[in-house]
C-alpha cells in the first residue's frame, strides 16, 4: 500500500513539474508573467486594403489577447507591447486551367487573397521574448466565379484569424 501511495506521489510531482515547470503557464495558452499589454494602433501601408482594415485588425487582436489570456489591454505602460504595419494585401489568380484553344490565354480557377503584417513586440519581463519586424502572412482562396466584393470581409475573417493566432503563439504562448 505504501509503494502504490509513494508511486502516486511521485507520479503527481512529476506531471507538477512538467505542467508549471516551464515558466508561468495558464490553461487559456498564455505563458507569461505579465499582466497588462498595449496593442498599438497597426497602420495599412498597402494600396489595395480597404480603408478601415487596419483598425478592424488591432480591434481584433486586443479581443483575441483578452479572450485568450489574462492580460488586460491598456493605453500606455504596459508590461508587454505589440505594434505594426499591414504590407502585404494582394490578390493574385492561381490554378490555372486550360482553355483547351492555344489561341486563348489560360484562364484561373482560383484567386488568392493574401495578407501581411509585420509586428514588433516588446516584453520588458522577459526581453529575450521581444522581436522587431517579424512578418505573419496567410491566404485564401475563393472561385475565380465569385467577385471578391462579395467574399472579402469572410476571406479577411479567415486569414485575420490565422494571423492573430500565429501572433499570440509568437508573443505570450512562446511557441
Amino acid at each position: 500500500m505504501k509503494s502504490k501511495v509513494k508511486h502516486n506521489l511521485v507520479t503527481l510531482t512529476a506531471l507538477s513539474f512538467i505542467i508549471w515547470g516551464c515558466g508561468v503557464y495558464s490553461f487559456t495558452g498564455a505563458s507569461t508573467a505579465a499582466d497588462t499589454i498595449v496593442v498599438a494602433e497597426f497602420f495599412n501601408n498597402t494600396d489595395l486594403a480597404p480603408a478601415n482594415l487596419a483598425q478592424n485588425f488591432t480591434n481584433d487582436l486586443k479581443d483575441f489577447y483578452q479572450r485568450n489570456s489574462s492580460l488586460s489591454v491598456v493605453q500606455d505602460n504596459g508590461q508587454l507591447r505589440i505594434e505594426g504595419t499591414i504590407v502585404e494585401y494582394t490578390i493574385r489568380p492561381i490554378a490555372p486551367v486550360s482553355s483547351g484553344n492555344n489561341q486563348l490565354a489560360d484562364a484561373a480557377a482560383l484567386t488568392r487573397l493574401t495578407i501581411g503584417v509585420k509586428a514588433s513586440y516588446e516584453d520588458t519581463l522577459e526581453p529575450k521574448n521581444s522581436f522587431k519586424d517579424k512578418t505573419f502572412t496567410f491566404y485564401a482562396d475563393f472561385p475565380n466565379t465569385q467577385d471578391i466584393t462579395s467574399v472579402q470581409e469572410q476571406l479577411e475573417k479567415t486569414i485575420f484569424d490565422q494571423i492573430l493566432l500565429d501572433i499570440f503563439n509568437a508573443t505570450v504562448a512562446n511557441w
